[in-house]
């Protein structure tokens, strides 16, 4: 890939936990994130995380994450305190983003660190990019795309750094295939809310109406 069509840092981050639902009592058990510049990796945030009970079997069949592991694991106002200062003002993207935004936001909210959070999601752009994929899970999408997987799907860092690794795919595939000089956070979010019907002809009138536009930048944590 080539670094120059990336534009601004973002962090690419993910979630394992103990269920679906934050607001009925389902908590995070790990986050994994990196800071992607260009196209590499150049920081990486792992913690485990104690909910404060125990955690389903199917959770730890899922994920590999044990009560065992999770017993010495740090409480989450501490590894909170820790990702916040890692996210910085930076914006975020994740493998469905919705999923990801709602537990980060809970658990902020838990220790009164509420704040507000400015996501893209690689699963809705992925949809637009790739309409003929048979599902758009973050295995399929990988192998898909020939991303070489050198970890276990359901690790908090490992997933994240798969689908960081997807996000510069799709941004090279923009280039090549639709002829945007560069890619921006912007540009990827609005293209993962595009209708999915007309994403092709919407993504080349896009890239038509940036090659007379400056690049804009400004994408931040708290767009």
């Amino acid at each position: 890939m080539n670094s120059s069509i990336f534009s601004e840092p973002i962090i690419v981050l993910d979630f394992e936990t103990t269920g679906l639902y934050p607001d009925e009592g389902d908590r995070a058990i790990e986050i994994g994130a990196v800071l992607l510049r260009g196209n590499e990796i150049t920081e990486r945030f792992s913690s485990l995380i104690n909910p404060g009970f125990w955690v389903p079997r199917e959770i730890e069949n899922i994920t590999g994450i044990t009560n065992t592991m999770l017993e010495g694991a740090p409480p989450v106002d501490e590894v909170m305190e820790k990702f916040v200062k890692f996210i910085d003002t930076h914006p975020l993207v994740a493998h469905n983003a919705s999923f990801d935004q709602k537990f980060l936001e809970a658990e902020l909210g838990h220790f009164g660190k509420k704040r507000p959070l400015n996501f893209a999601c690689t699963l809705q752009v992925a949809k637009r990019l790739y309409p003929d994929v048979i599902n758009y899970k973050l295995e399929t999408l990988v192998r898909y795309k020939g991303i070489p997987v050198d970890d276990q799907f359901h690790r908090a860092l490992a997933d994240a750094e798969m689908a960081a690794a997807l996000w510069g795919e799709m941004a090279e595939d923009l280039k090549s295939q639709f002829g945007f000089e560069h890619v921006t956070f912007e540009l990827m979010k609005k293209i993962g809310k595009m209708s999915r019907e007309n994403a092709h002809a919407l993504i080349l009138k896009e890239a038509e109406a940036t090659k007379s536009n400056q690049v804009d930048t400004t994408g931040n944590l708290f767009g």
